[in-house]
């Protein structure tokens, strides 16, 4: 057996087998021998969606390339590129993303099968740009599925936490290579706040991040541009600062507040300018763990203000910041956002401090406000749930039975919740 963990490492596993298959054969050929199987990308999923003690697989190493559609709207891409790589070759097709979430290691695969999103009032995540799907089944044969081609499938697969087997090629949308003006700046919470409706309403993307013991937030703006490229100016290394003030943290809790308004008050504005799939992701070194739940537009400000004073309440050692931003409704199936244009709160915590207590009382705010999770992030859903918050979960099993009866792409956390 060889030992696997996630990035954050609170995920491990201890898979018979780890494999990197070069071409569609050898990968067929790994699946129909083993009882069990799991995909992994980069291990950004907090949730043990890669758990295995069968075969879990890589398809990092995939043959395959880039295919543009004649019309240049769609792709279709090998589906265990990452995001990086995948921007990088549309780049140099004069194409981009519509839109990307801000780290890009990630398989184009598994941020499609978990619903990963960026931010914009009217941009869905990932999963609404598929198009279609190539997959190894469970018997090793390979199936396409679109909306006109094995449609129920299709409409599972579009965000399908990989339950119906390995995808490999992926057709996606894409637009016209653009570039994007990043502008980061202080604001008040208050401010913030009052304001924010305004700000998502005017720019194609805007979120911020709130430390819990901070007046203080950074607001971060994104827009198409046709200036031409422009660097950030060389400052402090902040990822360095950050870790150090995380470090803190952990060893004497009553400093954290003091070292988040500290922050804050160092912070100052920046600007840069590139092609959107650089300017999309941000550098995240320092080792997180992750709950982040989509809730009903009007009340996302409301609920991460209840989250915040009850931080404050009892005095809690949360290091890092709250995230807030807004995605697109869709009508996948068992997508976070199918109700309607959605909310995003992501709550972090430092990777060594205790994270599994806070994140409990978190979810209850956040499931009180009609909030569902992220599914790659951390939740404690029980089948129950599931059903209860989504109406389409039965019909969403039973073509995972139609297309998996022997469970081959099941763990145990997902047979809990979709056996």
């Amino acid at each position: 057996m060889t030992a696997w963990n996630n990035w954050s490492g609170s995920v491990k596993a201890r898979p018979a087998e780890l494999a990197r298959p070069r071409d569609e054969a050898a990968l067929q050929d790994l699946v129909r021998r083993a009882a069990k199987v799991r995909v992994v990308g980069a291990g950004h999923s907090f949730m043990p969606l890669c758990a295995t003690e069968g075969l879990l697989l890589s398809l990092e190493d995939l043959e395959g390339g880039l295919q543009v559609a004649a019309d240049r709207k769609t792709v279709t891409a090998p589906a265990g590129w990452s995001l990086k790589r995948l921007t990088e070759a549309l780049w140099r097709e004069g194409l981009s993303l519509p839109n990307q979430g801000d780290v890009n290691p990630q398989a184009l695969a598994g941020a499609l099968a978990t619903g990963t999103h960026g931010t914009g009032r009217d941009l869905g995540s990932l999963s609404t740009f598929a198009h279609a799907f190539r997959l190894v089944t469970a018997d090793g044969s390979v199936v396409t599925c679109s909306r006109s081609e094995r449609p129920e499938l299709f409409e599972a697969q579009r965000l399908s936490l990989g339950l119906f087997g390995v995808a490999t090629r992926i057709a996606v949308d894409v637009l016209p290579a653009y570039r994007l003006e990043e502008r980061i700046e202080r604001r008040s919470l208050a401010w913030v706040l009052e304001n924010f409706a305004e700000v998502a309403e005017r720019c194609r993307h805007a979120e911020f991040f709130v430390f819990p013991y901070a007046d203080e937030v950074i607001l971060k703006t994104l827009e198409p541009t046709e200036e031409p490229d422009a660097a950030a100016r060389p400052g402090v290394n902040e990822e360095a600062v950050f870790r150090f003030c995380c470090e803190v943290g952990r060893a004497a809790p009553a400093l954290i507040g003091p070292l988040q308004r500290l922050m804050m008050r160092a912070s100052g504005a920046t600007r840069r300018i590139g092609p959107a799939g650089e300017i999309f992701p941000s550098e995240r070194t320092v080792r997180f763990e992750e709950m982040e739940y989509e809730l009903p537009r009007a009340a996302g400000l409301p609920a991460l203000q209840e989250a915040i004073g009850w931080i404050r309440k009892g005095r809690l050692p949360v290091t890092f910041p709250f995230e807030f931003r807004w995605a697109a409704g869709d009508d996948i199936w068992i997508s976070p956002f199918n109700k309607g244009p959605g909310a995003s709160i992501s709550m972090h915590q430092y990777a060594p401090m205790a994270w599994r207590d806070l994140f409990a009382e978190g979810e209850r705010i956040f499931r009180a406000a009609g909030g569902r999770p992220h599914w790659a992030k951390r939740h404690t859903l029980a089948r129950g749930d599931v059903d209860a918050l989504y109406p389409m979960a039965e019909r969403f099993r039973a073509v995972r039975r139609e297309s998996d009866p022997a469970g081959k792409f099941l763990n145990s956390h997902l047979a809990e919740l979709f056996s």
